[in-house]
Order: C-alpha cells, then sequence, then structure tokens
C-alpha cells in the first residue's frame, strides 16, 4: 500500500468515527491537546485538514511540564506543525500557572507521571474554558485507551469506566468535553503516518515514563500482542460490548479552593498542592 493510500484509508477512518459519535457539530470551537507527539500531532493535522468542510474552528494548547532535556523538543514540534497547519497555539507551562516544573516535585511521588497528568488536564481544561472551546480533542489512540481501561480494571477503580469512549459528554459547566478522533486508530499506525509522511514530531520517550503502571501494562499487552496477534483489536471490541458510557449527574461539583470542576470538595491537582506545599 502506497503512501497516499494508507493516508486516505487512515483519514477516513478517523472521519468516520467523527462522524458517527457526532464528535464534532458544525460551528463549534475545538481545542486540540498538542504535546508535540505522534498522536496528538495527527489528530491535528487530521482536524485541520476537516474544519473547513465540517465548519468548525480550531486552537491548539500545548502545555510545558518542565522535564529538562525532554519537554523543550515536544514544543518545537508542536510549533512547527501549528505553524505548518496555519493553527493558533496557545502556550502555557507548569512554572507559570504553579510555581514550579515537575523536575522540581518529581522526588515526593513514586510515580511523578501522576501529578504530571493531574496537573496537564487542570491546566488543559481551564485554558479550553477561557477560550469558549467546545471541546477538547486528545490523541489518545486504541493502544492507550486499552491500557487505561486495564489499568482501571486492575486497580478495581470503577468511577473511571464511565472516561471510555470515544468522547466525554458535558458533566459540569466548567468542564470542557474531551473527544478522542484516534480512539479506534492502533497506536502503529499513528507511527507509520509519521515516518511515511516525514512529519516532523516528538519521538523520544519521556524520562519518568518508565515508572508508571502504564508502562508495565504497555509492555505486557505488546507482549500478548505479539504473541496472539489482533488481540488488542478483540479487548477494545469486548469493552465497546461490555461498557457503555455512564452519565454521573449530581456528582460533579466545583473544588472549594480553585473551583474547578471536581469529584470531590477538593480537586485532584489542589489536593497535591498541598501535599506539595
Amino acid at each position: 500500500m502506497d503512501h497516499e493510500e494508507f493516508n486516505r484509508r487512515l483519514t477516513a477512518r478517523i472521519r468516520d468515527l467523527i462522524e458517527s459519535f457526532r464528535l464534532i457539530d458544525e460551528g463549534e470551537h475545538i481545542a486540540v491537546a498538542l504535546s508535540g507527539g505522534k498522536d496528538s500531532v495527527l489528530t491535528l493535522h487530521v482536524l485541520a485538514d476537516l474544519r473547513e468542510e465540517l465548519e468548525f474552528e480550531l486552537t491548539a494548547i500545548t502545555v510545558d511540564e518542565g522535564i529538562s532535556g525532554y519537554r523543550e523538543h515536544g514544543l518545537e514540534a508542536a510549533r512547527e506543525n501549528a505553524r505548518l497547519k496555519k493553527v493558533e497555539l496557545i502556550e502555557k507551562s507548569f512554572m507559570d500557572e504553579f510555581g514550579f516544573g515537575l523536575d522540581d516535585v518529581a522526588d515526593g511521588f513514586r510515580s511523578p507521571c501522576i501529578p504530571c497528568g493531574v496537573f496537564r488536564r487542570w491546566i488543559l481544561n481551564r485554558t479550553a474554558h477561557e477560550l469558549g472551546a467546545s471541546r477538547i480533542a486528545t490523541g489518545h489512540n486504541m493502544d492507550d485507551e486499552i491500557q487505561s481501561f486495564t489499568m482501571s480494571l486492575v486497580r478495581g477503580d470503577v468511577r473511571k469506566f464511565s472516561k471510555f469512549g470515544p468522547s466525554l459528554q458535558r458533566i459540569h459547566p466548567a468542564m470542557v468535553p474531551r473527544i478522542k478522533p484516534l480512539w479506534n486508530t492502533p497506536e502503529r499506525e499513528v507511527g507509520i503516518w509519521a515516518v511515511m509522511n516525514q512529519v516532523p514530531v516528538h519521538l523520544e520517550e519521556c524520562p519518568y515514563s518508565h515508572l508508571s503502571m502504564r508502562s508495565g501494562i504497555k509492555g505486557f499487552l505488546n507482549r500478548m500482542e505479539s504473541d496472539n496477534p489482533g488481540i488488542k483489536k478483540r479487548i477494545m471490541e469486548s469493552f465497546r460490548r461490555i461498557f457503555r458510557q455512564v452519565e454521573e449527574h449530581g456528582r460533579i461539583r466545583e473544588c472549594i479552593r480553585c473551583g474547578e470542576p471536581s469529584s470531590a470538595d477538593l480537586c485532584k491537582a489542589c489536593e497535591l498542592l498541598e501535599d506539595l506545599g
């Protein structure tokens, strides 16, 4: 298969997902969470190419977590791709928002990925809300979804089951809904797209990633796929059949400190900031 046919099939699958699940409606303002990695860059490219036809506005948001020797390269890739696709890029950072970078607090956590994810999501939601964005598009691919679900399963964290699927609906006025245009796209195909099209992406592994549970789950699932080709797609299909998205009305409130949406009186970001303080 030549690269043009590969691109056509990949884009058609993503567009079909967007239309089947109504991830984007006409006139909406979509904010792309753009890290500079291959997944978020593909999300940016596809949405940028569809914005005129589907008639929606597009803005990109990138977050500098403060990881020395790593994040700089991602920021460069984010800026270059935003320029190539003529999309406005909003840059935020942990330092500006919280007064520290991830490197400054990493030693205080068994896995720095926990505060990194919490603070990054907090910044993305607040920024998108301030922009008046209708939804936040993330680069979560099929492999990411399977890993996340497996992690919640082994932890017994059933509260997170409602977050799986190609979209997360608005469950609080200040919570900007998430959409995952790459939800049914394997990570391997995203990598092929980036290499085949010579797209400038950040391919380095985060220096903290090996400390996370996700890294172990990812390795396990990749070994399973190697021994049993197609098992990831079968797992994904099982999830789709068994679990439906759940509306959690009444369970989301405002954090008493920062005012952001939270399932408890104090949101996870403020809870971590309190521990760090």
